[in-house]
């Protein structure tokens, strides 16, 4: 190459560019891809596509008859068949509004006209991903039993359907005659009772609960749940829950309370089921708190009208009336003058001859004709005399008595004849 070419091309190079205005540049063809928007370039990768089973959100764009039509995002929309519709209650198809955002599950993401999605699988699926969190957690939750079959009751979970095992449940024993675990069974129909789940397998389509695993903490929160808002004289109402010799439990609706035997009734009674019975409905009043050891004290008698209160208005100084011995002590013996009411017939007033103890005069059990000595309302004392009783009102009272005996014994008598003649 000559010296003066040389010169030439590096005249050429260093030659200022011409600059050509914006108006007039030809735009160069943009490559498709980079016209693509974020989202139509994950459509256009496989793994962003739907597949069947996928939960997907959507907006609901149209709400027809027989089906309803979601976007997705996608190059198809969603369509919800009238068949999956037919399994939503008519609350949840009422709800259902356009522009609303909602899950659905992908039937079929290969369908040449549109997706075929399922609003009710997505609940379902939710339904099945709370379930498998309440068993993580450990929550106790309440359940209606709505059947049952052979080996248990069915109750169910929003769109599910659980299963206890009889060995679950907590009324039933171990052992039972079959017939009789049946009929057990067919009585809890309807009953709400607490539950754990205890196994949840999507796959294999198995929710199971246990009540037993519940029930001692679910009553412990409703022990607490109850004792926090009680106070001592609230009036409840209850239901006799077992009798023991010492008193009864009452079941207030999520924890049990005690009457003992000494608040049953104003009168004096040897044993509760003298008065009550289990199944009975009760009213009761708070008589004790115990916070820490969660323990409800009640009182029957408590709500029940004090006989003490109106004594004067049945009985008056100088009085003759009928009583029954209840106890000997020291001093004297008491005597049951009606429930609640009971007077004290003092050492004294035993007999006109010297007496050491009252069991030379008078035997618990035994009944008396007595004087009334005197009334002290306040005190809920009633002074009572057997001296003060002359001979011929006690020969008078015995004989009336008698009487009363003896055609007490006609009628059972003649009871009996007719009963035979029958």
């Amino acid at each position: 190459m000559s010296e003066e070419t040389l010169t030439e091309e590096l005249v050429i190079e260093d030659a200022p560019v011409e600059t050509v205005p914006a108006e007039d540049r030809l735009e160069e063809p943009v490559p498709e891809e980079a016209m693509l928007t974020m989202e139509d370039y994950l459509e256009h990768h496989d793994y962003t596509l739907p597949k069947n089973g996928d939960i997907r959100k959507g907006i609901i764009v149209a709400v027809n008859e027989q089906d309803i039509i979601i976007d997705l995002g996608l190059k198809r929309d969603g369509l919800v068949p009238p068949d999956d519709l037919a399994k939503l209650s008519d609350e949840e198809r009422a709800e259902l509004a356009v522009n609303d955002e909602i899950d659905v599950y992908i039937i079929d993401a290969n369908h040449p006209s549109s997706l075929q999605v399922s609003i009710f699988m997505a609940r379902l699926n939710q339904d099945w991903i709370e379930a498998e969190e309440i068993m993580k957690d450990g929550t106790v939750i309440e359940g209606e039993i709505i059947g049952y079959n052979k080996g248990g009751v069915i109750v169910p979970y929003g769109r599910l359907r659980g299963f206890i095992p009889a060995s679950h449940l907590s009324g039933l024993s171990y052992g039972m005659a079959e017939s009789k675990r049946q009929q057990l069974l067919a009585k809890m129909r309807e009953q709400k009772i607490p539950l754990k789940i205890i196994e949840v397998d999507r796959h294999r389509r198995r929710l199971v609960f246990s009540q037993r695993e519940a029930q001692k903490e679910w009553e412990q929160e409703k022990r607490q749940s109850l004792i926090e808002t009680l106070k001592i004289g609230d009036i409840l109402t209850g239901k006799i829950s077992g009798i023991r010799d010492f008193g009864a439990f009452v079941d207030l609706g999520g924890a049990d309370g005690l009457i003992h035997i000494s608040q049953l009734s104003w009168g004096r009674i040897g044993h509760p089921r003298e008065v009550i019975k289990v199944g009975d409905e009760v009213k009761v009043a708070v008589l004790r708190l115990d916070m820490k050891k969660q323990r409800i004290s009640l009182s029957r008698k408590k709500v029940m009208a004090n006989p003490w209160k109106s004594v004067q208005e049945r009985y008056s100084e100088g009085q003759l009336i009928e009583g029954v011995v209840t106890r000997l002590v020291e001093y004297g013996a008491f005597v049951e003058l009606e429930a609640g009411v009971e007077g004290l017939l003092h050492i004294s007033q035993l007999s006109r001859n010297m007496v050491s103890k009252a069991s030379e005069v008078v035997s618990e059990g035994e009944t008396h004709l007595l004087r009334v000595l005197g009334i002290e309302p306040k005190r809920q004392r009633i002074s009572l005399s057997l001296k003060a009783v002359t001979i011929n009102e006690q020969i008078n009272w015995m004989a009336q008595r008698e009487n009363l005996v003896v055609v007490d014994e006609g009628v059972a008598a003649a009871d009996d004849t007719q009963t035979e003649e029958e």
